[in-house]
């Protein structure tokens, strides 16, 4: 076995950095097997690795391999069957367990034994020794001895010990002096006996010849003892006198224990007393501010302030378990409440009181602010010009000013008393609704004066009511219970405005064909719409915006950004002023809360500016319909820029709604012109020229594109031209294929022409394929006319030569032509004697007064289609010529005029007229 030892460990084991520590010869139990070996071993490097090998011989048997390794932190159980009898089977429970038998009992416990000690030493889970004998489990080595001892219960553990160098030396030179220690090793043992027993006799006679000393040794031992027994003698008396010193040591440390706990315990009753004290005790000056304090002064807010909020810090304290059960602490906040309940009556009468009294003063200013000037005997020269600069809206920023010392009572008041915070909030949208709702109607009223230019040189008004002005009356007809518009279209009827014994009826649609058209319409007054709309929006803006601000401090809600998705929890009923408290203080709910709540103040308060806004827009579109254009890009630069600063607001929310007015009646202009297109009648009597729809869609783009310039809305604008020149170009087809008087070539030859030339001139960038298709549309109608205007005066030359180039499409040879009796050279000359250079230039001169008759002077074309007419009777000249020359050869018929001579004809009769 130990050979078969020493060979595992050479071929197997060494060459894996790895010590054999153990070594059974097994096999399979209930089987008939070759054995096999199972080995114990432990790796030199460390950390330690314990493990179990199965080792194998080979096939061929001549040398020795590894078949399973297991971990020995794996193994759960070893089984020695009985601990009694003895015998050679063993399980070992792995993964699943392995039932073995050893060759040997002997190598079975050796091999057991070295397991459980590997177990003791690198093992942290304990394996289970089952059914093992205890002579084989030794004791455990102690956890503080475990490396002190380490080598040595290793080499307890391990049965081979390998040499050192020292020991291989010595080994070396001992065999060097016997010449025989290899060749004949049962001589060198013997020899190495025999020198073994004279080293033991020669110790032996050391240790006899040394008794006297050992004597001595003994003798010093047992003085020694003596004085050990002394010194335990001591000990113990002062053992006993120690004892009764360690009694009175405890009774001193209880005694000690018990002062410590009392001052503990009142240590901790004191810092209880002193954060009540601290804590729920409030000031006598903070008592008398709350209780009678100036509320109407500045030093006496701040004192206010500073005794609310230090009250506020009493009642919130957060008392520790039990404080509740003191009666002195449920006096004190019951005091507390009563203060708090004092001071928020004391303040919202006093800010009830504030609110009523600068609502007065604002009345008032609002009372001596004079919208309308009535003109006198010595003021005739009162114009609405006078009165550009009373288009305003009061400044309330004095009365922001005075309210914002209080805001924040008003905020102590929203955290402690959430009842009385909302009757101010109420009474605060009462008052200022009431007034809002006076300033921007007499705002708008102004706004409406001056928009329709009543307000002339030598016109008068009386204050309000002016039940004789025809503004008024035209602007109680926009005006409803509501605020918003009333009645059918039939009830906008048109506004009259007298000036200077004048009358000028403006036209309510861009393109009024029976009345005037749209460029009789006053360019300065669609400017001084402009400049009104502009002021009117630039006025509402700053002031919804100070107002918003003032509230969202004053009554302390905080502003958010929007919150796209936040679901509505809590409702208000604007019209009665009612707001509902916020269920969730804190997080989205909260953000959403107060942007709605500070909406909803907003809608109750200037509840009469959107309905106001679209009065204004509907006479504004009344006047002229032009008006919708700058109010729709005036409306949608407002509106973005609102959006900006913060999509949610007031202002962005009314705008947005009065922009959709505002498109709807962009969209509705459109829409009337188109029909207006439609509906357009032309004279029988009179030759068309340049169409009237034709003509305003001119001045419409060339308006639009002056107002829409770098504007946000221009794809609304883009839609609409689409719209109208598709209508344009549907319409003039209409007329043209109507027209009698006029042929239809040359009305759709001006018009398109005139429409390419105004989308030239416009370059509008969306309308690149409809000015390619009117110049289109110009060419081919111009070639048309030309052609068939050419066709009277050579009527029979043309027809004749028609019929030539019939018989060469059917088949006949050029060359045969003149062999047709129809078309024979007689036939030929025939024709030609027809029409002599006299009679050509005069049917020249006919068809230029026909054509001056067709054209408009407007357009300006005469000479255009003049030329185009030379340059087509030449080509059809050259043509007849070629004609000639192809089917009547040799004949020498030619025309009885030549190119020069129609060139002569042409600029003679054009100089002439």
């Amino acid at each position: 076995m130990t050979a078969i030892k020493h060979a595992l460990q050479r071929d197997i084991f060494t060459p894996n950095d790895e010590r054999l520590l153990s070594i059974v010869n097994v096999c399979k139990a209930g089987k008939k097997k070759r054995n096999c070996f199972l080995c114990a071993t432990v790796t030199t490097e460390r950390p330690v690795q314990v493990k179990v090998i199965k080792v194998k011989k080979s096939d061929k048997g001549d040398f020795y391999k590894r078949q399973i390794a297991w971990e020995l932190r794996d193994l759960t159980v070893v089984d020695a069957k009985d601990a009694i009898k003895e015998s050679s089977e063993f399980d070992l429970h792995f993964e699943k367990v392995y039932k073995w038998v050893a060759s040997s009992i002997a190598e079975k416990n050796i091999f057991i034994s070295c397991i459980w000690k590997l177990n003791q030493r690198y093992i942290r889970k304990k394996i289970d020794f089952i059914n093992v004998s205890s002579q084989l489990l030794e004791e455990s080595v102690p956890s503080g001895e475990n490396q002190n001892v380490a080598g040595a219960d290793e080499e307890a553990v391990d049965e081979y010990q390998e040499l050192n160098a020292r020991e291989e030396q010595d080994i070396e030179i001992m065999m060097e002096g016997c010449e025989y220690a290899i060749s004949n090793a049962e001589a060198f043992a013997d020899k190495l006996s025999r020198e073994l027993q004279v080293l033991d006799g020669a110790n032996i006679q050391s240790i006899m010849a040394s008794e006297k000393q050992v004597n001595i040794l003994m003798k010093l031992l047992d003085e020694a003892l003596k004085e050990v027994d002394q010194i335990e003698l001591k000990l113990s008396s002062y053992e006993d006198m120690l004892r009764s010193v360690k009694e009175q040591m405890d009774q001193i440390s209880e005694s000690n224990h018990l002062i410590h706990l009392s001052n503990t315990n009142n240590l901790k009753l004191l810092s209880e007393i002193e954060f009540l004290v601290n804590h729920m005790d409030l000031a006598k000056g903070h008592i008398k501010a709350l209780q009678e304090g100036d509320l109407s002064s500045s030093r006496g807010i701040e004192s206010c302030t500073n005794a609310a909020d230090a009250l506020l810090q009493c009642m919130n304290v957060a008392l520790q378990p039990g404080h509740e059960l003191l009666h002195a602490v449920n006096q004190q906040q019951q005091r507390f409440g009563d203060l708090r309940e004092l001071f928020a009556r004391r303040l919202a009468s006093h800010l009830n009181n504030v609110f009523v009294q600068q609502f007065i003063e604002l009345e008032k200013g609002l009372s001596n602010r004079s919208y309308y000037v009535s003109v006198s005997g010595h003021d005739q020269s009162s114009t609405l010009a006078q009165h550009s600069a009373e288009l305003t809206l009061p400044n309330h920023h004095p009365f922001h000013r005075d309210l914002l010392r209080y805001a924040k009572l008003m905020e102590w008041l929203k955290n402690t008393d959430y009842g009385k915070y909302e009757g101010l909030t109420k009474n605060y949208m009462d008052y200022l609704s009431r007034l809002y709702d006076r300033e921007i109607k007499d705002f708008f009223e102004v706004a409406k004066i001056k928009m329709t230019g009543a307000t002339k040189e030598g016109k008068k008004f009386a204050t309000l009511p002016r039940k004789e002005s025809a503004v008024k009356q035209e602007t109680e007809s926009l005006h409803g219970s509501s605020g918003k518009l009333t009645g059918s279209t039939s009830s906008l009827n048109k506004l009259s405005v007298q000036s200077s014994g004048s009358r000028r009826s403006q036209s309510s649609s861009l393109l009024d064909m029976g009345n005037m058209s749209a460029s009789d319409l006053d360019v300065a007054d669609r400017t001084k719409f402009d400049k009104i709309f502009e002021q009117v929006l630039s006025e509402l803006e700053p002031l919804c915006l100070a107002e918003q601000d003032f509230i969202s401090k004053f009554f302390k809600l905080q502003q958010h950004l929007s919150i796209p998705g936040t679901p509505v929890s809590d409702t208000e009923e604007t019209d009665g002023g009612t707001l509902t408290r916020p269920h969730n203080i804190g997080g989205l709910q909260s953000a959403y809360s107060e942007n709605h709540m500070i909406r909803q103040m907003m809608i109750k308060i200037f509840r009469c500016v959107e309905p106001e806004l679209n009065n204004l827009i509907a006479l504004g579109d009344k006047i002229d319909s032009f008006n919708s254009l700058y109010m729709l890009v005036k409306m949608s630069h407002h509106v973005w820029t609102a959006q900006n600063v913060d999509p949610t607001s007031f202002l962005s929310t009314t705008l947005g709604n009065v922009l959709v007015t505002v498109k709807r009646n962009f969209d509705k202009c459109i829409s009337n012109q188109i029909k207006q297109m439609e509906d357009v009648k032309i004279s029988k009597k009179s030759k068309v020229g340049i169409l009237p729809f034709v003509a305003e869609f001119e001045e419409f783009a060339a308006l639009a594109e002056s107002i829409f310039r770098n504007a946000e809305r221009r794809g609304d604008l883009d839609k609409a031209y689409l719209k109208l020149i598709r209508a344009v170009f549907a319409n003039v087809e209409k007329v043209a294929n109507e027209s009698q008087k006029t042929p239809r070539d040359v009305v759709m030859m001006e018009n398109f022409h005139h429409i390419f030339a105004t989308l030239s001139r416009l370059k509008i960038s969306c309308l690149e394929a409809e000015k390619k298709e009117a110049k289109q549309q110009y060419t081919d109608y111009l070639q048309s006319y030309v052609i068939y205007s050419l066709g009277q005066p050579l009527e029979k030359l043309n027809h004749f030569f028609e019929g030539v180039e019939a018989r060469v499409a059917q088949g006949v040879r050029e060359e045969e032509v003149s062999y047709q009796l129809a078309f024979s050279k007689q036939e030929l000359r025939k024709v030609i004697k027809e029409y002599p250079g006299k009679e050509v230039k005069k049917g020249l001169d006919n068809l230029y007064r026909k054509v001056d008759k067709h054209l408009c002077e407007e357009e300006n074309l005469l000479q255009v289609v003049w030329h185009s007419m030379q340059d087509e009777f030449i080509r059809q000249y050259k043509h007849f010529e070629g004609l000639i020359a192809r089917c009547y050869p040799g004949s020498g018929i030619t025309m009885e005029f030549t190119i020069q001579d129609i060139l002569d004809y042409f600029s003679s009769i054009a100089q002439s007229h």
